[in-house]
């Protein structure tokens, strides 16, 4: 099973990568009409998408299994988060891949944030092996530690969210649906407009982890206090934004990417971190539920906005 979990895990990993591009290629007349056959057959418009196609390397048959053993796979799901990290989840959405299925899964109340779990299948014996469903420890940890630091700086998360969505009721451009974040998200805390990854370097917010698995009804006040201001490095702490077009025929507006990355330059309230950001056009990749192409517009590595 080594090698097939690996396989699951980096294909999934693949699945995962909201960034987009950084170079912006407009393409002739040949690569417009080639993209728009392609978006046709493998694209869904943003406002669609709610994971629909998604799908991992060799997990056709293993897809029909674990369709058919779901009450097992859920069961043994919450089991895992409900042991190993004393947090209840609700399964979404279960696909199959080489040797196993993943199995996404967003916790109930605070800390709020999406992840997955593995959960091995014999395809010979066309049984799914539920008692060891395991879990990329790592990518749950840092997941759980996103939606802690949410819970302690809600008033700053609040100003981000509040900006994001008063650019959205412009009018022009948009997120990804909440349904796709359930179905096919499994990236840590994450809105229709960001998420929060953390790197395994990020010390602040480890002795808040520690109380929460050791005592998860503790207060949001208890949880605050075991943070460590002095050791956050706001290079271990990225925060991703991403939207998109919302027009199914516009490409990513120069004008809206440099209205919106000036501003998050300019703006100290929000949350301390890396900043990324990246404007897509309407559509997003069915199979890797990714939005960003080679005409996308990206503010991030080596030039990412710093708030210290």
């Amino acid at each position: 099973m080594k090698i097939n979990s690996k396989t699951v895990l980096f294909s999934l990993g693949i699945s995962l990568l909201l960034g987009g591009c950084s170079g912006i290629n407009q393409g002739d007349d040949k690569g417009k009409k080639t993209q728009a056959a392609s978006s046709e057959d493998t694209m869904a418009s943003v406002q669609d998408y709610t994971g629909q196609g998604y799908a991992l390397p060799y997990g056709k048959e293993t897809d029909k299994i674990a369709n058919e053993n779901l009450d097992q796979i859920e069961k043994a799901a919450i089991k895992l988060f409900k042991e190993n990290y004393k947090t209840d989840v609700t399964v979404h959405n279960v696909v199959g891949a080489q040797g196993g299925a993943t199995v996404f899964v967003e916790s109930k109340g605070e800390p709020h944030f999406y992840t997955y779990a593995v959960v091995p299948i014999d395809e010979k014996e066309k049984k799914v092996k539920g008692d060891e469903i395991w879990v990329d420890e790592f990518q749950v940890e840092n997941a759980i530690k996103g939606g802690l630091y949410h819970m302690i700086f809600q008033e700053e998360f609040k100003t981000l969210d509040d900006y994001l969505q008063s650019v959205v009721e412009e009018g022009q451009v948009t997120g990804k649906t909440e349904e796709a974040l359930q179905n096919v998200g499994g990236h840590g805390f994450m809105t229709p407009y960001y998420f929060v990854a953390l790197t395994s370097k990020e010390e602040a917010i480890k002795p808040v982890y520690e109380l929460y698995v050791s005592k998860p009804n503790r207060s949001v006040e208890d949880l605050r206090n075991a943070y460590e201001e002095g050791s956050f490095n706001p290079e271990h702490l990225k925060v991703n934004v991403q939207l998109f077009m919302a027009d199914k025929e516009a490409k990513p507006s120069e004008e809206i990417f440099n209205q919106v990355t000036k501003e998050l330059e300019e703006m100290n309230s929000i949350p301390r971190g890396t900043y990324s950001f990246s404007l897509n056009d309407n559509f997003v990749d069915k199979q890797s539920s990714e939005g960003a192409k080679d005409n996308s517009l990206k503010r991030g590595f080596p030039d990412y906005i710093i708030k210290k």
